[in-house]
């Protein structure tokens, strides 16, 4: 059976890295769930919902993460601007086996990614590996 996995950037990661990290967890025939944070916001815009910009960005790297992914069995989309909401959103309808999530280092992140990561380990029952993407 093939292994479900939720992928979760917020920054991009090299291609090689993330066909390692797939690899090494779910395989090749894994079933993967790209959801991109549109969370490149800032405080302002996100008060007022003017989210177009950070919604924009957000799917260029949930197609280009799914490109990368070293599956054909892949959908991408973008999720809510709060990274552990869009991973709870996500297991609503896709039940996974694990969470890999991708962010930059907490000195570089946006407010809403800083500790995402570390959350998610502690928030989610089931296995959140968490990726720093350098800066």
């Amino acid at each position: 059976m093939a292994r479900r996995v939720i992928v979760v950037p917020t920054a991009p990661v090299s291609d090689a890295l993330l066909q390692t990290v797939v690899w090494a967890h779910a395989g090749q025939d894994a079933e993967i769930h790209v959801v991109a944070p549109a969370s490149n916001i800032s405080r302002l815009d996100w008060l007022t919902n003017a989210e177009d910009d950070a919604r924009g960005e957000a799917r260029e790297l949930a197609e280009a993460t799914a490109e990368a992914t070293p599956t054909e069995n892949v959908e991408a989309r973008v999720g809510d601007s709060d990274p552990l909401q869009a991973i709870e959103d996500a297991l609503r309808t896709f039940p996974a086996d694990e969470v890999i999530i991708i962010t930059l280092p907490d000195e570089s992140a946006t407010w809403l990614e800083t500790g995402a990561g570390e959350e998610a380990q502690r928030r989610f029952a089931l296995p959140v590996t968490h990726l720093i993407a350098s800066a």
